[in-house]
């Protein structure tokens, strides 16, 4: 290899010799991101600089190749090997990982993947991170191990609807396009297990599983609580105080719903089955929390009759108070 081949990893993540594992995977993140092909297609320039990214990070984030990296240059790969005893220049053999599909597991949790063919594999749920011979680091890849099988893990990230209906959702694995279809119900945390469709072990030549764990995205309306749905809405004074029929969306549509007088600020109604599908069938529930709204503009006539409300009202809430005491 000559001097001009040499590949400066630290200049492609833009980063210092000094950095920190964590400085080393946020710059990865970054530059992963920018140059994704998904958000590049068709730009070749982009591809060849994702590549890189890859290939720089694949040596930065693993200790024992950085360390050989820092010392021994651009001839690190050769330095078990017998170098330099033997010819710098030769090819070694060994595994580079350092390649493009090497890394579909943290593309997924980017991007959520994308790509061309089909072809539908099994899954089931899972609530471990990974079977005996392939465990996880704090970055989501699977540990190199040198017996068994290496499984993988993605981030799959999913909108409250595809989540609540289920969807079939497309990765791309390297030179590979799988359709996975993710049953209605998924939370965060849920975890799908696509069968052989993990990392090789390059040491076993056995191919591990993929598992997906959901992420959902956040909702302007609905909150998850186990298998139940909460929503939070706002009622009129009057409303709370003599009671009313309001419309309530629910994942079926609006229904209405019945305030009963003299409803709090803070109380929960609950919708029986109109919260989250159940894997083993039917549905959690709905609560719909209520808050208090006064308005914010009245007009001179809202005005005076609240006016006249407060000069004839004989209800006061903190009557009570005048006992509190230390």
């Amino acid at each position: 290899m000559a001097a001009t081949d040499f590949k400066d990893y630290y200049a492609m993540l833009g980063i210092s010799k000094t950095a920190t594992s964590e400085e080393i995977k946020q710059a990865f993140r970054k530059l992963a991101r920018k140059f994704h092909p998904d958000v590049n297609p068709n730009n070749k320039q982009a591809e060849a600089k994702f590549k890189e990214v890859n290939e720089a990070y694949e040596v930065l984030s693993d200790p024992d190749k950085r360390k050989k990296y820092d010392q021994f240059g651009q001839y690190w790969k050769q330095a078990g090997q017998g170098f330099p005893g033997g010819s710098p220049g030769a090819d070694m053999g060994g595994v580079d990982f350092g390649q493009y599909g090497s890394f579909n597991d943290f593309l997924n949790e980017l991007f959520g993947g994308a790509g061309p063919r089909s072809g539908r594999q099994s899954y089931s749920y899972r609530n471990s991170t990974g079977k005996p011979g392939g465990g996880f680091n704090d970055f989501g890849f699977p540990d190199s191990g040198t017996g068994g099988t290496q499984d993988t893990e993605a981030v799959i990230i999913l909108t409250f609807a595809e989540a609540f209906s289920g969807v079939q959702k497309r990765f791309s694995l390297g030179n590979e396009t799988i359709d996975v279809r993710i049953p209605g119900g998924a939370k965060t945390g849920t975890r799908l297990r696509v069968k052989g469709k993990g990392q090789i072990n390059p040491m076993s030549q056995q191919r591990g599983d993929l598992y997906l764990k959901v992420e959902l995205q956040p909702h302007t309306f609905f909150q998850i609580e186990g298998d139940n749905l909460v929503c939070e809405v706002l009622i009129t004074p009057d409303e709370a105080t003599l009671g009313a029929a309001i419309d309530v969306p629910t994942p079926d549509g609006n229904v209405s719903v019945k305030l009963p007088a003299g409803v709090r600020s803070g109380q929960s109604l609950r919708l029986r089955g109109k919260g989250w599908p159940i894997a083993k069938g039917g549905r959690g529930d709905q609560f719909v929390k209520v808050a208090i709204a006064p308005p914010k503009d009245l007009t001179p006539q809202e005005r005076e009759y609240y006016e006249k409300i407060r000069a004839i009202r004989t209800y006061n809430p903190r009557s009570h108070l005048a006992q509190v005491k230390l």
